[in-house]
């Protein structure tokens, strides 16, 4: 198979690499509509991507009068490799260059073992799926760490919950160790982008994108476009300060939102809670397993817990008072939820729901929905191969 090593000339042939990615095979004629081309010019510029090799004849389109136009689609033999690194999880899938998941596993791993140990597992996993046959390689790999990244070298930045990957080269070493260009980038602006691409943000060009899990980010999309801000640490929201002088955080500061609500904060209330003999569910459930999780505070509430039902609508309002301040400043035209805590489901969806309709302005959330993300575990792995397809889909 042969590797991707061209890329587009110039911004014509990057926006119909995009087209054909996102909207699949497509005839000349439609894609002379989608362009501000002359067709003489679209010609010249998909010829040469046929010569490149980048995009293939598909058949004969739909006539639509006089002679009928040649389909055009991406090379069907590309691939892309997307990693999702979670606090406790890695998720790993192969795509296509339309980005449909062609197979994907995923495996328990806490990065706080550190990038070589966490790497490891990841360069496994990946052997795993080209011996499977889905790919014989990789034409490019999208990375997401749970942390802030410094984007154009692809490093973490003092990340709170990552210790020993501050400054670690992960766009080089990986890139070295899979043979094809990587890009890496915070797991919640790749979120954003594989619920934009495949999710429940399909048609929404401003929105929020809030991962609730072991910690708490945001994804903000501006016109389209991730916003990463100057050095790359937008939506750093878990670190806003939700209740003054609060609990101690990881990151140093007191009463951070993710200090009070997020999959850590709550299995450390849920411990204290069955602890204390306050909720026979978390007791028993504590009782047969040794720990406790967000799951069970999911499944006990559930069953009608009504401790855990509390905790769920206390961390709902108190990041429901972060998304409020961010909408009122930023005004989306949707905010997603996701991640691993979203197991709690509407109880906690209808307590963000609630603060940010109470605390925003009319103007805001008149028209403003709070959804559940669409994808779940596979947002970040499709969000991770559309980051590198946005990179080799660019002139070079």
């Amino acid at each position: 198979m042969r590797r991707m090593t061209a890329r587009p000339a110039n911004a014509h042939q990057a926006r119909l690499l995009k087209l054909l990615r996102d909207g699949g095979p497509n005839s000349r004629a439609q894609l002379g509509d989608l362009v501000d081309l002359s067709r003489s010019k679209l010609a010249v510029e998909v010829d040469r991507l046929l010569e490149t090799g980048l995009v293939v004849a598909d058949g004969l389109a739909a006539s639509r009068g006089g002679r009928r136009s040649h389909n055009i689609r991406l090379a069907p033999e590309l691939r892309f490799l997307g990693v999702d690194i979670g606090a406790t999880s890695i998720d790993v899938a192969v795509t296509n260059a339309e980005l449909e998941i062609l197979g994907h596993i995923t495996q328990p791993m806490e990065v706080r073992e550190g990038p070589v140990a966490v790497f490891e597992q990841v360069l496994a996993m990946a052997a795993k799926l080209k011996a499977s046959g889905l790919a014989e390689g990789f034409d490019g790999a999208g990375i997401g760490v749970p942390g802030p990244v410094r984007f154009p070298e692809g490093i973490p930045v003092a990340p709170p919950i990552m210790p020993g990957w501050d400054g670690f080269p992960v766009r080089e070493a990986l890139s070295q160790e899979l043979g094809c260009p990587v890009m890496v980038d915070n797991d919640v602006n790749l979120m954003a982008m594989g619920e934009q691409h495949a999710g429940v943000a399909r048609s929404v060009g401003d929105f929020l994108c809030v991962k609730i899990g072991t910690g708490i980010g945001c994804g903000i999309v501006v016109g389209g476009g991730v916003h990463r801000g100057t050095t790359g640490s937008a939506g750093d929201i878990g670190h806003i300060q939700a209740v003054p002088d609060g609990r101690p955080c990881a990151c140093g500061n007191r009463g951070c939102l993710e200090a009070h609500f997020s999959g850590a904060a709550l299995a450390r209330d849920a411990l204290e809670a069955a602890q204390q003999g306050r909720s026979a569910e978390l007791a028993s459930r504590l009782d047969v397993n040794g720990t406790l999780t967000a799951v069970d505070v999911a499944a006990a509430a559930a069953a009608g817990d009504a401790v855990c039902l509390d905790l769920i609508r206390e961390g709902g309002t108190r990041t429901g008072q972060v998304i409020a301040g961010l909408v009122s400043f930023f005004n989306p035209g949707l905010v997603v939820i996701g991640g691993g805590v979203t197991g709690l489901g509407h109880t906690l969806l209808a307590a963000i729901r609630t603060q940010v309709y109470r605390q925003s302005l009319p103007l805001a959330t008149g028209n403003l929905p709070i959804v559940l993300g669409e994808l779940g575990p596979t947002a970040g792995v499709i969000g991770a191969a559309r980051l590198i397809s946005d990179h080799l889909f660019s002139p070079a």
